[in-house]
């Protein structure tokens, strides 16, 4: 049963790498968090020229460990989400993300004709994906794979946001009820959707694909 569920993967992975190539995105396929580390460090990041790097509120990110290789080295680190900072501050640092040279991020959810479809609070992490810094990574495990942009919309509203404002401590009505009232209340992270369907310039965003569930 396990080596089927294995092959199953594998094909819907590799479906989906063909299909976000025709869309022209630069793919790769981990088998794990690590192994995306991996490969980011030895076969993304020797091609790439950054002086400057920041990245969106991703667990899958985080999961990856990344972070941590620009801790010290010439590399300039904007990180809206060090510890102690002022909301005040952290808003800035999202602001200066935005033309940062590498950008990291997850997606809410990606479709099997290779959309990302994304749901932000404040804009920061669709904003920049879709413009401004030169080259993003977007890390995605195989939790977040859909059918098409109806199902995308549907497990945003329905599961990640709910439990992402959960994880936040928002005050929101699906904190309590998980399931999504449209509410307007101030502390609202379903504020901005977008749906990307192409890379451009070609190649600018580079998808790493991971055989694991990650993320919310």
């Amino acid at each position: 049963m396990k080596e089927a569920v294995n092959v199953y993967w594998k094909k819907r992975l590799a479906d989906l790498k063909n299909n976000l190539e025709e869309n022209n995105f630069d793919v790769f396929i981990a088998e794990s968090a690590a192994e995306a580390k991996e490969i980011i460090l030895n076969s993304i990041l020797p091609q790439l020229q950054f002086k400057t790097v920041s990245w969106g509120g991703s667990m899958t990110f985080g999961a990856t460990g990344i972070a941590d290789i620009f801790k010290t080295g010439a590399i300039t680190v904007i990180n809206p989400y060090e510890p102690n900072i002022s909301p005040e501050e952290a808003y800035e640092r999202r602001r200066q993300a935005l033309l940062v040279d590498l950008y990291f991020t997850g997606t809410n959810a990606i479709t099997e004709d290779g959309h990302l479809v994304n749901l932000d609070m404040t804009g920061n992490r669709v904003g920049a994906l879709n413009f401004g810094p030169k080259h993003v990574i977007v890390l995605i495990g195989r939790n977040k794979i859909v059918a098409g942009l109806e199902e995308a919309m549907m497990r945003i509203k329905n599961f990640a946001s709910p439990t992402n404002a959960m994880r936040l401590d928002k005050k929101t009505p699906c904190t309590t009820t998980s399931v999504c009232k449209d509410c307007k209340s101030p502390e609202r992270i379903c504020n901005v959707w977008t749906v990307t369907e192409k890379s451009y310039p070609k190649k600018r965003i580079k998808v790493v694909l991971i055989n694991q569930d990650l993320g919310l």
